[in-house]
């Protein structure tokens, strides 16, 4: 069966895509569609949580959502945030995107280097604090298991919600390939198609955690990224295409 359309869940991309590129060169239909979106909590919720956010000195930031949620929060719950408030966070991508809410210059900011890991010598550096983690509902377990090792005081406060998306104007079986990169992403397809069949569709996965859930769903996993040989998902679909085409 040779693939001729793939639905990606995910937003569209900017114009210089590796996706454009591979719908270029192999000739076949790519189409994007994010599965799920994030929706805030509001104050209340946040109280019944019993965060005062008047409590903590320091912030982990871990996304630019974790951002936006803290401070939206911050502004719904009529606090403002100290300029002895130390920042850290997971990248300097996210550090600089602080500049959004605050005065960049003589804030108390760090960050690491990519992954949450990095971040263990900052929180060895910085151990007297008292932090909040502004988190989605889902918590990674990698996040999880650095900050129970990490010589510091910490609070998570759920500000967020990854959610399904509204998928009913969209037909998933026009698809010869649909492509997933989160559990809830996965979670969606089934709570948007309950009577999804996959027969012949391809499915193509980025993660373990992704894997997990497809297969837990009942689905063929036919594309798994990354790998040594396909560190990306277009290469791993790319791979694929060539090896149907023999």
């Amino acid at each position: 069966m040779k693939i001729k359309s793939i639905l990606v869940s995910q937003p569209a991309p900017n114009e210089s895509s590796p996706y454009l590129e591979m719908a270029k060169k192999e000739k076949i239909k790519i189409d994007f569609r994010p599965f799920i979106h994030v929706e805030g909590v509001d104050a209340k919720e946040l109280r019944a949580q019993k965060i005062d956010l008047a409590q903590f000195t320091g912030i982990i930031f871990t996304s630019k959502n974790a951002v936006d949620h803290y401070f939206r929060l911050a502004e719904e719950m009529r606090f403002t945030v100290p300029d002895s408030m130390r920042y850290i966070c997971q990248s300097e991508a996210i550090a600089n995107y602080l500049q959004k809410h605050i005065i960049y210059r003589k804030r108390k900011i760090s960050f690491g280097e990519k992954t949450f890991s990095d971040l263990l010598p900052l929180f060895k550096k910085f151990p007297s604090e008292k932090y909040l983690l502004p988190a989605a509902d889902i918590l990674s377990s990698d996040v999880q298991k650095v900050l129970e090792t990490a010589p510091i005081d910490w609070t998570r406060a759920t500000m967020y919600k990854t959610v399904s998306s509204d998928l009913s104007d969209i037909n998933v079986l026009e698809y010869d390939m649909l492509v997933f990169f989160s559990p809830q992403g996965i979670k969606s397809l089934s709570r948007n198609f309950e009577n999804f069949q996959q027969d012949g569709t391809k499915i193509a996965v980025f993660g373990t955690a992704t894997e997990q859930a497809a297969v837990e769903a009942g689905l063929r996993v036919d594309v798994m990224a990354p790998s040594k040989e396909s560190p990306s998902m277009t290469m791993a679909i790319e791979k694929y295409i060539r090896n149907l085409e023999k």
